[in-house]
């Protein structure tokens, strides 16, 4: 049988503007070690073990919905630790988040979404149902 995909690593893509922003924020506040740069086409993160390409582009076409995410161990940690660094948490009308904008999923899970420098949506969650 052939293996396909399934075990082989992903690479994940996100299409940046301003790369000196970009720069600073996922190295300086998300704490993700700059890995090359390849411009005029991408600067390339290490998350973790996978490679991010953040692809440098004239415009960034609006994108709805979650680009990244990362899964944490503790949501109001990692909250606490993103805010002191000068992210700032959304909040959405249409789902009851807490004071801190976290979502808590009908299965347990939580969420918290953010935005990188060029508009962007990321996020953060914890699942402890995969740690049962």
């Amino acid at each position: 049988m052939p293996e396909r995909l399934g075990c082989r690593d992903i690479i994940a893509f996100v299409i940046i503007v301003d790369v000196e922003r970009a720069k600073a924020f996922y190295g300086g506040v998300l704490g993700l070690r700059l890995v090359e740069e390849e411009p005029p086409f991408a600067i390339v993160f290490d998350a973790n073990g996978i490679m991010l390409r953040l692809v440098i582009g004239k415009e960034r076409a609006p994108v709805q919905g979650t680009v990244l995410g990362w899964e944490v161990p503790d949501m109001e940690a990692s909250v606490t630790e993103l805010e002191a660094a000068g992210v700032v948490f959304e909040r959405y009308g249409f789902l009851p988040q807490d004071e801190r904008g976290i979502w808590t999923t009908p299965t347990g899970a939580r969420v918290a979404w953010f935005q990188d420098p060029d508009g962007n949506t990321l996020s953060i969650s914890e699942h402890p149902e995969r740690l049962a």
